[in-house]
């Protein structure tokens, strides 16, 4: 892989397997719970990228450097302090959004959310169809 390649690519890893292995038992809950709603939400089967990364659909990108690749188009890693959801391009302006969403905090193209118990769920799918949306404006959104 060359140092321009993404780091960050699917695996053969599944899904189910992956989040069995999720502790403790609250965040392996609310991963189940964010995967039943990113499949409802995007219509997307979710693949694993790299370790920890659950995505639901792609999109191949090329930048005027010449620099391409592929990434997930949308998807959430239940990470131990935090899950980490990644949901919007990084360009978009979603603030009105966010304020409804409830506790959470902002990374460029991420939220970062202690437990799904903070958040209103259906703020979030409204993110996810919003994020999708402005992705495939630019970048063809593809199925996983």
């Amino acid at each position: 892989m060359s140092a321009k390649e993404n780091k960050t690519r699917p695996t053969g890893q599944t899904v189910v397997d992956f989040i069995n292995s999720v502790d403790p038992e609250t965040k392996r809950r609310d991963a189940e719970t964010m995967d039943r709603l990113f499949r409802r939400v995007t219509g997307f089967a979710p693949a694993m990228w790299g370790p920890s990364i659950i995505g639901y659909g792609s999109y191949h990108y090329r930048y005027a450097s010449g620099r391409e690749g592929d990434f997930l188009a949308t998807g959430f890693s239940p990470r131990k302090a935090r899950h980490s959801i990644y949901i919007m391009p990084g360009y978009a302006d979603y603030g009105d959004i966010l304020t409804r969403l409830g506790k959470h905090k902002m990374g460029k193209s991420c939220l970062y959310v202690n437990k799904l118990a903070d958040i209103d769920l259906d703020v979030l799918a409204e993110l996810i169809r919003a994020g999708l949306r402005d992705l495939d404006k630019t970048w063809k959104v593809q199925p996983s």
